[in-house]
């Protein structure tokens, strides 16, 4: 069976970030693996994860940076948020500490990243509806007020977890088309890729680059 040709036109620059145990390492598991991790042990300073999908026709390579929520590694991680293209920001919707930290993570993100930088609120662990301790309603509003998109999402059952990658994707893709996003700019976290295969093979779905990639 040979291996689809490397091919894509952009590269978009993820980062997820939020508190510890809020399934931000899950998430990126099973976005990239389709498998859910059920001892997913807690970063320590950044994981890093890759895929390719189709975003408005168009083949783009995510490249994400999984972040440790664990304050004494947050020097360590804020200097990931720089030239980031989108950020998914995760709380866990059974823990409201989780969802009351947002605000702190949301400033670090604003003053870090560039001001197109695309961010999605998502209310992870949506499978526990029993132990909810997060309106839906409530994190809707706050996603809002501060222009945010906004999923609920399980990286358990994989509910909406494709869904925040992408709709992330397409309004970065969005923003490339209407002239907002500078390609130019090192901070945009964009690569354009117009030409095709670059030498190396790669799954057609592509497999996740292991830590340290610099691909």
């Amino acid at each position: 069976m040979t291996a689809a040709p490397y091919n894509y036109s952009y590269i978009f620059k993820y980062i997820i970030i939020g508190d510890m145990g809020v399934g931000k390492s899950c998430l990126l598991h099973q976005f990239t693996e389709k498998k859910f991790m059920a001892d997913c042990p807690h970063t320590i300073g950044v994981e890093f994860g890759t895929r390719i999908m189709e975003v408005n026709g168009q083949k783009v390579k995510l490249q994400i940076w999984d972040t440790a929520g664990q304050e004494r590694f947050r020097a360590v991680t804020r200097s990931y948020y720089r030239g980031a293209a989108g950020a998914l920001m995760v709380y866990d919707i059974t823990r409201r500490s989780t969802y009351n930290h947002l605000s702190s993570w949301l400033t670090d993100a604003r003053n870090l990243t560039n001001p197109n930088t695309v961010i999605i609120l998502i209310g992870n662990k949506a499978d526990l509806e029993a132990q909810r301790d997060v309106t839906y309603e409530e994190a809707k509003q706050f996603a809002e007020e501060n222009g945010l998109l906004f999923l609920e999402a399980s990286a358990k059952t994989g509910e909406n977890v494709e869904e925040a990658f992408l709709e992330a994707a397409k309004r970065i893709y969005q923003n490339i088309q209407d002239g907002s996003l500078d390609l130019n700019a090192a901070e945009s976290g964009v690569q354009h890729k117009p030409s095709a295969p670059q030498g190396g093979r790669l799954n057609a779905d592509s497999q996740p680059a292991k830590e340290g990639c610099s691909c």
